[in-house]
């Protein structure tokens, strides 16, 4: 009798070549060969078989017997045009074959143009792949099309539908009266010195901050964030879009916003010298930085100035004069902002948040979108001012409706699993580092003092990466569990309600309690929605930075197109079976060939590097290692 072979269930991971790996929930990976695919594509649920040993020569591979379910429904291309038919090439190389278009589905499309083919037949063992063009992307040749191609295919969209844009425009047609703030009961803080601090293009400005010195030497510090939540109706189409998106996304040169421009740029963006809507926190904080007070208001704002982050880092690196004149009438409430910002720095610092000083870079692109230069970014200070008054706000809003008991979305880091650790400490030991402490609780304030130990040294940056890989991600979610790498007990997102949906909804969670308007059947609602939200936020961020890093390696890879044949110094990011990868000092990062190496490379390791190849649709830059680098 014959015996029947064991089944598993998994999701196909599928590799340009044809061959793919089973990834179960539970239990090992199995390999399967392109003549064992039985049709499958990247990321379809499959039932396969796994093969007896006398049938292949691997102890772990299988032969898919049944797709349960597909993944891919459409894909993004290049379209490539025949006289009775088309071809879509598919941007992903891991669909493994061309989608055939019959004439009459081709939608006017030319070759070369980017575009949408929706699938209307799967490959099996008779036919191959097809389907129809739904949308032409971009002509051949149009600026950006790369780009445009990569939000499409990650189910993004530039623009709204129509019942978004009309409510997004009626919304932002509501004039804000005198009689519409006094009969609201808001604390009117239009004759206070309020401004904001953002980066020279940014268009959505959702966050203000004011300052004060009490009599009694504490700093009272105001952090005004957009009432977006007054303009988003809860429910309605604008809401129900801003949370199947979950956040804005920022690409280089263009955003995917959550809401509508007439919103996002407008009504809800704390423009200078426009009465505004606002939710304002208050914070009365010690000389050590502790928050010793604190309080929570509706309020209407008037932004005294719009201020550029380098304007005010060179007033408070260097006393910029020119600068100084230029905002003397809030250069006084800056210098005081400065002051605390370092004190809040300080005590965070002493209770064990960490700080990967990791370098980011920032892609300029030509009037064509093509990118030019790729230089570090400069976290100035302040940016980090910024930053710390943002913490704070997070932190205190968080630990306000922890005691409520109220239903609320948390930002949440969960500590680093053990297993990890210990690699993290084999690791270190190549640098004679010591981890201290069990890794099944490990404290940040470990970490943190090792990230102080190597500031400065040659292996910072490769060492900093490492631990941020050794980290979990954060997360949104119900439960306030803390936030291991800020080393805080309470945190959420209160500060970017344009752009964050988390953000959005806690405000409507805020607004009821401090009205006295929360009753327990809106408890009950909100408790749903706070689940709900928490589940598409962590999944649409995860997205939303996937697509990020994409369009960033395509943009590098393409930079250095123009750079093959030169030699740079670069550090070994990476070491892997196929070989390693090499960071240059603006971030961008090449994979050196394993066959091509003389010797084994160590993570942290000085290399010179030539450019050999660079292919921006498959983001990869090819190097290869001459020899240490001449800094050594």
């Amino acid at each position: 009798m014959k015996r029947e072979m064991q089944r598993i269930t998994g999701i196909i991971e599928k590799h340009k070549k044809g061959f793919g790996f089973i990834r179960q929930e539970e239990g090992a990976d199995f390999f399967v060969a392109p003549d064992k695919m039985g049709g499958a594509m990247n990321g379809d649920t499959v039932e396969a078989e796994i093969l007896p040993p006398h049938m292949t020569r691997r102890s772990h591979e299988a032969r898919v017997i049944q797709i349960l379910e597909h993944k891919t429904t459409e894909l993004v291309g290049t379209f490539e045009k025949h006289k009775h038919y088309g071809f879509v090439i598919p941007d992903d190389k891991k669909i493994g074959e061309d989608v055939f278009v019959k004439r009459d589905f081709a939608r006017n499309a030319q070759t070369g143009d980017k575009v949408v083919a929706k699938i209307t037949r799967y490959p099996d063992v008779s036919h191959s792949l097809e389907g129809k063009i739904t949308e032409v992307i971009a002509r051949e040749g149009q600026p950006g099309s790369d780009v445009l191609s990569l939000i499409r295919a990650y189910g993004l969209y530039e623009t709204f539908p129509s019942r978004v844009n009309a409510e997004a425009k009626a919304r932002s047609r509501e004039p804000i009266t005198e009689k519409m703030i006094s009969e609201s009961g808001r604390l009117d803080l239009r004759d206070k010195t309020i401004f904001t601090i953002d980066g020279p293009t940014a268009k959505d400005l959702d966050d203000a901050v004011s300052i004060e010195m009490l009599p009694n030497g504490n700093y009272l510090l105001g952090v005004h964030i957009a009432d977006v939540s007054h303009f988003v109706a809860e429910d309605g189409y604008l809401d129900r879009e801003a949370l199947k998106r979950g956040t804005s996304v920022y690409l280089i040169n263009r955003v995917v916003p959550m809401l509508p421009k007439a919103l996002s740029n407008g009504s809800c963006s704390l423009n200078e010298g426009e009465d505004k809507l606002t939710l304002s926190c208050f914070m009365e904080i010690n000389g050590e930085g502790a928050v010793v007070d604190h309080s929570i208001q509706e309020s209407v704002i008037r932004s005294s100035a719009r201020l550029v982050y380098d304007d005010v880092s060179d007033i408070l690196e260097k006393d910029d004069k020119v600068f100084s004149k230029k905002y003397s009438s809030i250069v006084g409430d800056i210098k005081l902002m400065g002051e605390l910002a370092a004190i809040l720095r300080h005590r965070r610092k002493q209770r064990g948040s960490l700080d990967f000083d990791i370098s980011e870079a920032v892609i300029t692109l030509d009037e064509d979108e093509n990118p030019i230069a790729v230089e570090l970014e400069e976290r100035r200070a302040a940016n980090r001012l910024i930053e710390e008054f943002m913490l704070v706000a997070n932190e205190t809003v968080a630990e306000h409706f922890f005691w409520l008991n109220y239903p609320f979305v948390y930002r949440i880091h969960e500590k680093p699993d053990p297993e990890k650790i210990m690699d993290l400490k084999t690791y270190l030991m190549n640098f004679g580092i010591k981890l201290k402490g069990s890794a099944d609780n490990i404290y940040p304030k470990t970490l943190a003092d090792i990230i102080a130990d190597i500031e400065d040294k040659p292996y910072e940056s490769v060492v900093n990466r490492v631990m941020l890989r050794t980290m979990k991600k954060a997360r949104y979610s119900t439960e306030c569990e803390g936030h291991f790498g800020l080393a805080f007990r309470y945190y959420c997102h209160f500060t970017s309600p344009i752009r964050r949906y988390p953000d959005l909804i806690i405000h409507r969670i805020i607004k009821e309690s401090i009205t006295g308007r929360m009753t327990e059947e809106k408890l009950e609602k909100y408790r749903m929605d706070a689940e709900k939200a928490a589940d598409i936020s962590s999944k649409t961020e995860r997205k939303a930075q996937e697509l990020e890093r994409e369009v960033d390696k395509m943009k590098k890879a393409q930079f250095m197109e123009a750079h093959i044949g030169e030699e740079y110094d670069g550090v070994v990011s990476g070491v892997t079976d196929f070989g390693v990868y090499v960071e240059l000092p603006n971030t961008i990062e090449g994979m050196a060939l394993a066959s091509e190496l003389a010797r084994p490379y160590l993570l942290g390791e000085r290399v010179r590097v030539r450019v050999t190849d660079a292919r921006p649709q498959e983001k990869q830059i090819d190097f290869q290692i001459m020899h240490k680098s001449r800094s050594d």
